[in-house]
């Protein structure tokens, strides 16, 4: 017992609980590629295993960020790991890698071995959701730096694609169509203005609104982010997918220039989806103007793929197998920007 730690506010036996307790759901999330386990300095990861000729890493890396604000007020802790697995793998995803790996950093003001437990499953949960091992980690506790009951959380991920099939939008063209695939709600953008709406409406995260069927406001709030990566792989193998691109903070005006080239635009079909309820919802309470909506929320998109026109009712069956709701919500034009029609 290193009672001088424990008197500056750090309880080693608690770390050495945590690790304990998340063995199983590291061990969970095991691959073809991964090596040893739990406890080593480095994760490891077999490359060659995989037989590609020329492979390419492309890694992400990304957090939570103030939706675990609402967690703490839900004292609600087992889904913002999946958040943070898909903000990390969603992305490499839009360059075509498959992702192998992934490690978490978890600091925490006073470490609770059961609530970082409940975070760690979380991960390995989004971690068998995006077919990636959970090779390695870390939960700092720093008394001090985080409230009593915060903590923050990030991600690493690195994935692997082909070179000669590497997705960099440079066979986007004019005329092309995007595939838009539903979201799963508001993701893991977009919170500092929801808490905000909240906020001013004098609400309680634990209020039950009538406009999510009775549903308690925090727990439709932390709806996990979806992870698109087998579905999205599977479009990959079967279509010539020109672009992929994932609508986090920015929304549409950010993010579907991403996987433009110069000189293109996009025209986007409201109503060729469907705007979820929450977005509707956050619009009217906070009064944000409806165009500014998209250039904050994905507003019911949380993936894009541009292709050609004659492939997108191939690509929309896969994604409807899979169980995705996909349809095609606007095209690649001359010009620049994105216009909502």
């Amino acid at each position: 017992m290193a009672k001088s730690y424990e008197n500056a506010g750090v309880n080693l036996e608690a770390g050495y609980e945590v690790v304990r307790r998340i063995k199983q759901h590291v061990a969970s999330t095991a691959r073809k590629g991964s090596m040893g386990g739990i406890g080593s300095f480095g994760g490891m990861f077999d490359l060659a295993s995989l037989g590609l000729k020329e492979p390419v890493l492309v890694s992400g890396t990304d957090g939570v960020g103030t939706k675990l604000k609402i967690a703490f007020a839900m004292d609600k802790h087992d889904t913002v790991g999946i958040d943070a697995v898909a903000m990390c793998v969603n992305d490499v995803l839009a360059q075509g890698a498959e992702p192998l790996i992934f490690l978490d950093y978890v600091a925490i003001g006073h470490n609770v071995p059961a609530k970082v437990e409940a975070i760690v499953a979380g991960v390995a949960e989004g971690c068998r959701q995006a077919g990636c091992a959970l090779v390695g980690g870390e939960t700092a506790e720093m008394p001090g730096m985080y409230s009593d009951g915060e903590y923050d959380i990030a991600g690493f991920t690195t994935g692997v694609v082909e070179k000669s099939k590497l997705i960099d939008g440079s066979k986007v063209k004019v005329g092309d169509v995007l595939v838009g695939i539903a979201s799963s709600g508001v993701h893991s953008n977009g919170f500092s203005l929801v808490r905000k709406i909240v906020a001013d409406k004098g609400l309680s995260y634990h209020n039950k609104i009538e406009e999510f069927g009775g549903k308690r406001l925090g727990d439709v709030l932390l709806t996990p982010t979806k992870i698109y990566v087998k579905q999205v792989l599977e479009v990959i193998r079967n279509c010539d997918v020109h672009g992929v691109g994932h609508i986090t903070g920015g929304g549409f005006d950010e993010n579907i220039p991403r996987l433009l080239r110069k000189g293109q635009g996009v025209t986007i079909n409201e109503g060729s989806w469907e705007i979820l309820p929450v977005f509707r919802v956050l619009e009217k309470w906070g009064g944000v103007p409806h165009r500014e909506m998209f250039n904050i929320f994905n507003m019911g998109i949380g993936m894009v793929i541009a292709l050609d026109a004659g492939e997108a009712t191939q690509a929309i069956e896969i994604l409807e197998a899979a169980g995705e709701k996909a349809s095609v919500i606007g095209q690649v034009i001359s010009g620049e920007g994105v216009t909502i029609l």
